[in-house]
């Protein structure tokens, strides 16, 4: 645990110290999101930010290979592959950043870097259905690059308010290291230093580091280099926890929830961006558009059409984020209906307040002034 804490410092200090360099880069090339009639900035805010947090990233990798223990999971080349996969996509979402590529140059470089993670080993070994299920290389080749896709998209897709998708992806890797922390006491022989609940533990520490720079109001946006990058990392915590998982391994005391848990839990976990980006694509097929063709329809323009300030939106979000992949998780930890309880009287509060806040805050407004 010590060293995971060291893993997420290093990793959050080094993203925070990188960030004011890279925003100062970021102006000198002209990276900047320009106002566009579905943005809710009002100016002109530099981009880039995702290269600060490549670099927190890459200092936390060479700190745990230094480490007694987390060294350990270098013994492999399954690190080495999510290295270089960072560095492809987060290079790829740079240049997009700074030159706005088309959509199918920035599939063709997620897809480059999934295969290159798979090339190194993290890709799906088997699936945690029914017991095992193998299915042929070819195929689970192709759900690891699918799972890369959809993952680093749906980040992409929900990074529309300041500080939104850098909170979301750390309350994601929180709840993601928790579950991993705890599967990994069943392997045989225990052993608590994986691959998974490193990438969590530093992504974690990214996203705490950036946020300071980027919560509203925003000074640098992470662009397309962070959002990519942080699906990437959330992309290969997923496969090598899922992808290698023992479906005999009791990680709660519920059989049924034990098997299904692996499963459920990084599509709870990514509910709200997956919900945003399965949305998005469904409403925009229907109008006859392309699924990349951008909107005003996001989650995040709803709450703000609702009447919430872009703050209050963002904190919301992060609540039903956290409800979402802390209730699942707790069913590792607590058995019985105490986790059903509580994700239903959370689920209703944040029900109440993000139909109503803006409505009682105005009242409250009103009776002040007279």
């Amino acid at each position: 645990m010590r060293e995971y804490f060291l893993v997420c410092i290093v990793s959050g200090v080094l993203t925070f110290a990188f960030t004011p360099g890279i925003r100062w880069l970021a102006v000198r090339l002209g990276a900047a999101s320009p106002v566009r009639a579905r943005d809710v900035h009002s100016h002109p805010i530099p981009r880039l930010g995702g290269v600060a947090m490549l670099l927190g990233f890459l200092g936390s990798v060479v700190v745990a290979s230094r480490l007694p223990h987390l060294s350990q999971i270098f013994e492999t080349l399954e690190m080495r592959g999510v290295v270089i996969g960072a560095v492809i996509i987060t290079f790829v979402g740079a240049v997009d950043d700074v030159r706005e590529l088309d959509a199918l140059t920035k599939l063709a470089g997620q897809v480059i870097a999934a295969g290159a993670m798979a090339f190194f080993g993290v890709q799906l070994l088997s699936l945690p259905l029914f017991g095992v299920t193998v299915l042929p290389a070819p195929v689970l080749v192709g759900l690891t690059v699918l799972i890369v896709l959809v993952t680093t998209n749906a980040v992409n897709f929900i990074d529309g308010l300041d500080g939104l998708a850098a909170g979301i992806v750390a309350i994601a890797a929180l709840a993601f290291y928790l579950y991993a922390y705890q599967l990994s006491y069943t392997f045989d022989p225990p052993n608590v230093m994986s691959a998974a609940t490193f990438i969590t533990a530093a992504t974690l520490g990214m996203c705490l580091g950036f946020l300071p720079h980027n919560f509203y109001p925003a000074r640098l946006f992470m662009g397309d280099a962070g959002a990519l990058l942080l699906g990437l990392l959330l992309a290969a915590a997923t496969i090598s926890m899922v992808g290698n998982i023992d479906p005999s391994a009791q990680v709660s005391r519920n059989a049924e929830v034990a098997l299904y848990l692996p499963i459920v839990l990084p599509l709870a976990i990514m509910s709200i961006p997956l919900l945003d980006m399965t949305l998005a694509v469904v409403r925009r097929t229907r109008r006859g558009q392309r699924p990349w063709h951008p909107d005003t329809q996001h989650l995040q323009h709803r709450m703000l059409a609702i009447g919430h300030t872009h703050r209050r939106a963002v904190l919301l979000l992060y609540l039903w984020a956290a409800i979402v992949a802390f209730g699942v998780v707790s069913f590792a930890f607590v058995d019985g209906l105490w986790p059903v309880v509580t994700i239903a009287v959370a689920t209703l509060l944040a029900l109440v307040l993000t139909a109503h806040l803006p409505d009682w805050l105005r009242l409250r407004t009103r009776s002040e002034r007279r």
